[in-house]
C-alpha cells in the first residue's frame, strides 16, 4: 500500500464522520537511551502520546528524571507494567513466557505486585494500571488475579479477547522478528494498519494499536514511524489517544 492509498482510507473515514483511534505502545523501556530520546522527539513533534511498557526490576530513578526533563517536548507519556524482569520461564520447546503457568501463581503475582508498586512510586503522574505481558503471553490463571492486584487493563497483541479487565491490544508490530529483526517495509505496515482500520468499522471506540521496541529500531523502523505520524497527525480521520484522553471505552485510568 502506498501513502496516497492510506491517506485515501483516512479521507473516507473522515467523510463518514469517523476518526480512527490510534495508540502507540513501546516495549522494554528501562533507562534513558539515545533511541528513547529519538522516539520521544519524534512523537512529541507530532503530538503522539506514548505508552511505555517498563520492565520494573531493572528500572530506576534515571528514567523518571529523563521523562520529567522531556515533559515539555513530549507531554503525553504514560507508564505501564511490563511484567517484572522480562525473564523467560518456559521450557526450551515452548514460546517464551514470563507470566505463564510454569511457576507457582503466588510467585508470579507477588512479582507483579512489586512491579506495580515500584512503577507507581517512580512515575506517580504517568503511571497507568495496565499490564503488558512480556512476549505478549500470559496464562489465564494469572489474568484472573490482575484485578485484585490493582490492574484495570491488559495489553497483548492481536484482536482483543474477553477478559475480566479491559483489553487494549496492539495490532501492528513494526519489527520483523523472524527475519531482519529490524523495521518491516512501509507498504506492508500501512496495509496491515488499513486492514485493522477496516476491521474496526462498526465497533464502538475500537483502536489501532501500533507496537514498537525503541531499543532495536533501525532506519526502516524509524522511517515508518516518521511516515505514519506525518500521515495521521492533524488528519481529521485519525486521532492519537493516550492516558489523558480515554484510550478505550472500557479502560478507565
Amino acid at each position: 500500500m502506498t501513502p496516497d492509498q492510506f491517506i485515501a482510507i483516512l479521507d473516507a473515514e473522515a467523510e463518514s464522520g469517523r476518526s480512527v483511534r490510534f495508540w502507540l505502545r513501546d516495549d522494554d523501556a528501562i533507562e534513558p537511551t539515545p533511541a528513547l530520546t529519538r522516539l520521544t522527539d519524534l512523537a512529541g513533534q507530532s503530538s503522539v502520546p506514548i505508552t511505555l511498557a517498563v520492565i520494573p526490576r531493572d528500572t530506576g530513578a534515571a528514567l523518571a528524571t529523563f521523562l520529567d526533563e522531556r515533559a515539555q517536548d513530549c507531554p503525553g507519556i504514560s507508564i505501564a507494567v511490563h511484567g517484572w524482569s522480562h525473564q523467560n520461564h518456559a521450557g526450551w520447546v515452548e514460546k517464551s513466557q514470563e507470566l505463564g503457568a510454569h511457576r507457582p501463581i503466588r510467585q508470579v503475582t507477588d512479582e507483579l505486585r512489586e512491579g506495580f508498586v515500584k512503577l507507581r512510586a517512580l512515575h506517580p503522574t504517568r503511571f497507568v494500571p495496565m499490564l503488558v505481558p512480556p512476549w505478549n503471553r500470559i496464562a489465564t490463571s494469572v489474568v484472573k488475579e490482575l484485578a485484585a492486584l490493582g490492574f484495570t487493563a491488559l495489553s497483548t497483541f492481536g484482536p482483543e479477547a474477553t477478559a475480566p479487565i479491559a483489553m487494549l491490544n496492539t495490532h501492528v508490530d513494526i519489527i520483523d522478528w523472524r527475519g531482519t529483526r529490524g523495521g518491516r517495509p512501509v507498504g506492508t505496515l500501512l496495509s496491515e494498519t488499513a486492514q485493522r482500520i477496516a476491521s474496526t468499522r462498526g465497533v464502538s471506540e475500537a483502536t489501532v494499536g501500533i507496537l514498537t521496541h525503541h531499543l532495536v529500531h533501525d532506519a526502516a523502523a524509524w522511517d515508518f514511524l516518521d511516515r505514519l505520524f506525518a500521515l495521521t497527525s492533524g488528519h481529521p480521520g485519525a486521532t492519537w489517544v493516550g492516558k489523558d484522553n480515554k484510550m478505550a471505552g472500557s479502560a478507565s485510568f
